[in-house]
């Protein structure tokens, strides 16, 4: 079958890693390890697991940040190279599984927990905690803590792929392939408006309007309590379907804390050689977006005793406020079976908001990779909240 399979470069990864935050462009041509193969289709003759044929695999930031180097080595441990990215994914079975018949299309948890192992659970896995799991290296597959990041399981971003049955969820009737992409990340975001704690009445900061942060608003909005929801967007349309995913307000990056001070009734301070920070501001902060600048606002804008939410990858950042204004920096990964989190995933899905965005999804054949890869890349800046392969395509 046809695949792209990330393999191991130190060269290409250190080049990345040194330029690829510059100049994203590298990142689908010479420095990327990533390489379009031909291989055999992956298989797991064990009970439950079944093989799948993609239709559609998404381009995750995390997939960016791990073809740029920028994705920290503490998850080295955890990953099984040379592998098949794509864990957001929709696919029909090529066979029976267990309850689901051939041809069924389904969307996948990528989480490669206890049961996909097939070990007994641990003791998240046993309360619903599946994203938890503290299994993800052993049992009967190669470490992975998830589908796209196993070399035996394959992943989105090839024809087939291997997946159990305890990570297949049924696409509803009526839904598009375009739709039903969104449903994995959605359901981290459901993953997110749980884990943040919000009260009634709570003002919330949203650092980032890619997919990650509009999917987390649509989900505090319609989950949580949350009164006053403020989301940092760079691009004219990300503020528009931010306001339409239930943001109360849109601000650009540099307006985030005289918007919060005016809103909140915080003391703005000026550090010598530092950013500005605020005594008071938000009652949640969630980051979605990762990078140093996202995470430091988030931190800063935040009251004392308030929750900063690492919803996107983190970047080393500057943690004083998190020490000195006594925050809960807590992390969302994934999503929890103990949360419901693909059948209310699929619910937000359904509404007319991600419909609508469900019809800019961009799709590309597998073999015009580069482009895919480059396009995701300036997705913001394009208009575009997600990029996906279609590996059926050939034009």
């Amino acid at each position: 079958m046809l695949a792209l399979q990330m393999f191991r470069s130190v060269s290409r990864t250190v080049a990345g890693k040194a330029i690829g935050g510059r100049m994203p462009g590298v990142l689908s041509g010479f420095a990327a390890p990533l390489r379009l193969v031909t291989i055999d289709e992956p298989r797991v003759d064990r009970p439950g697991w079944a093989r799948l044929r993609t239709r559609l695999s998404g381009i995750c930031g995390s997939d960016l940040g791990a073809l740029s180097g920028r994705t920290s080595l503490y998850f080295s441990a955890v990953v099984s190279l040379p592998f098949v990215p794509g864990h957001e994914v929709v696919a029909e079975l090529l066979e029976d599984c267990e309850d689901l018949p051939k041809g069924t299309r389904v969307v996948i948890d990528p989480v490669l927990t206890c049961a996909a192992r097939g070990v007994d659970p641990c003791v998240h896995c046993a309360d619903g905690g599946t994203n938890r799991c503290e299994r993800i290296t052993v049992g009967h597959l190669s470490p992975g803590l998830q589908t796209g990041f196993c070399k035996d399981t394959g992943g989105g971003w090839g024809q087939q792929l291997a997946a159990h049955r305890s990570q297949l969820h049924v696409v509803p009737e009526g839904f598009s392939d375009e739709q039903a992409i969104l449903i994995e990340p959605v359901a981290c975001a459901v993953h997110t408006a749980l884990r943040s704690g919000v009260r009634s009445g709570d003002r919330v900061l949203v650092s980032g309007a890619g997919s990650v942060g509009l999917f987390a608003t649509l989900a505090l909005r319609e989950l949580t309590d949350a009164g006053e929801i403020i989301v940092v967007a760079k691009h004219a349309h990300q503020k528009e379907l931010a306001r339409e995913f239930g943001a109360t307000e849109v601000v650009a990056p540099g307006e985030v804390l005289r918007r919060v001070r005016r809103s909140t009734g915080a003391f703005q301070l000026e550090p010598e050689f530092s950013s500005a920070y605020l005594l008071g501001g938000v009652d949640v902060a969630v980051d979605a977006v990762g990078s140093k600048q996202s995470l430091e606002t988030s931190l800063q804008a935040t009251r004392a005793g308030g929750r900063v939410v690492l919803s996107g990858m983190p970047a080393p950042a500057d943690l004083s406020a998190a020490w000195f204004r006594e925050l809960e920096v807590v992390g969302t990964y994934a999503s929890a079976r103990s949360d419901d989190a693909f059948a209310r995933a699929t619910e937000l899905v359904a509404t007319d908001a991600v419909q609508q965005l469900a019809k800019s999804v961009a799709s590309y054949p597998l073999h015009r990779w580069r482009e895919a890869l480059d396009h995701a890349h300036s997705a913001g800046r394009l208009g575009t909240v997600k990029v996906a392969f279609d590996p059926r395509s050939s034009s």
